[in-house]
């Protein structure tokens, strides 16, 4: 079983379990020793997770770490647990944060066995922030976040690429708390900002006033509207779907509003070659779409060997699966495809009933 599909399976069972658990041990052992364990790490190896660590700062003796993760010995993962009733919003991490300064672990994670925030020290260094600079809720994971938390997975920890990326994370999960702020209650700056660029006239306090309420109502219907559009865009492209699989010689739908990029085109470029090995090239065939570039065998929707999705700050490398159920795999640069080429040849061979074939004669159709 796969790193997302461990997760996911934790995840459905934790709102089945918490209703039985009551104290703070209770949960470590049903929830957050099972949550290490899905991360890679042996919870019965002291080697790997330590319970209860020493953690002693200045003349106070007998301070204690929860759980610390260790790589060659030393601690790279500090978790503080609390009972999974607790309201982590509630509670100051000092315990944590004293620990932090102690030890040489670069993370520190504060959870109740369903919210684990990671903390680091980005603004000062050995002392840790004040704010966490990432956070999963076992009740509300989506693919976003477990590729992100993947990188705390044994095997895969490095603290150098966390810490680059923990900065980014940080900030974004900030500005989107602070737009969920002004979508709820619009702040006087923001109303200024806008009354300063659709209102003609002074701004009175009555103008203000009214303008909350219009500030507020209007970011509610533009969110609306965008969710509304993307809704039917995907219905759109679903029974697009469906008839091109009906008629899998039909054409393909052209999408409106798609532009190919200059990184899509030399991720394709790369898949191409790296596929050459097994096929002619020209059976490999990239269509854009809305939301990623699909690369596909035979230009056949039901043949796909990877997704570039290039379309955000994040690059990803979408690969599927047997079922074609997709991982996303956050690259730095195209390049980086080059790492996953062993994954992409088994997409290539599982289509590939009689082994490597030419091209079409001409004439034939792909199916």
């Amino acid at each position: 079983m796969d790193f997302v599909a461990k997760m996911r399976e934790l995840a459905a069972r934790v709102p089945v379990q918490v209703s039985h658990i009551k104290t703070e041990e209770a949960t470590k052992n049903a929830l957050v020793m099972p949550f290490l364990s899905a991360l890679g790490y042996n919870v019965f190896d002291p080697v790997e997770v330590t319970p209860e660590l020493d953690a002693d700062v200045g003349l106070k003796k007998g301070e204690k770490v929860d759980y610390a993760v260790l790589q060659d010995g030393k601690p790279i993962m500090l978790f503080e647990c609390k009972s999974c009733n607790t309201n982590l919003d509630d509670f100051h991490a000092s315990q944590l944060y004293r620990y932090f300064s102690v030890t040489p672990a670069r993370v520190g994670v504060l959870t109740n066995g369903i919210v684990y925030r990671f903390f680091s020290d980005l603004e000062a260094p050995n002392k840790m922030d004040s704010k966490p600079f990432f956070e999963v809720n076992l009740l509300s994971v989506d693919d976003l976040t477990l590729n992100e938390l993947k990188r705390f997975s044994k095997g895969v920890f490095e603290v150098e690429a966390i810490l680059a990326n923990a900065a980014e994370l940080k900030y974004t999960r900030e500005i989107k708390r602070l737009l969920a702020q002004e979508m709820a209650e619009p702040s006087e700056d923001l109303v200024r900002f806008f009354v300063a660029r659709v209102y003609v006239g002074r701004m009175t306090q009555s103008v203000k006033e009214q303008f909350v309420e219009i500030t507020k109502k209007a970011l509610q219907q533009f969110i609306s509207e965008r969710v509304s559009d993307r809704l039917k865009m995907a219905l759109e492209k679903e029974e697009a779907t469906a008839v091109q699989e009906r008629s899998p010689n039909a054409s393909p739908p052209v999408e409106k509003g798609i532009e190919t990029t200059e990184e899509e085109y030399q991720g394709f470029y790369i898949v191409q070659a790296i596929l050459s090995q097994m096929v002619d090239p020209t059976r490999v065939v990239m269509r854009d779409q809305q939301s990623y570039c699909a690369v596909l065998l035979d230009d056949n929707n039901r043949k796909p060997l990877c997704r570039l999705r290039f379309n955000s700050a994040q690059k990803y490398l979408g690969l599927l699966d047997g079922e074609k159920n997709e991982t996303k795999i956050p690259i730095g640069s195209v390049v980086e495809i080059y790492h996953h080429t062993e994954q992409l040849k088994e997409a290539l061979t599982r289509y590939q009933a009689g082994g490597p074939r030419g091209p079409e004669p001409a004439g034939s159709s792909a199916s």
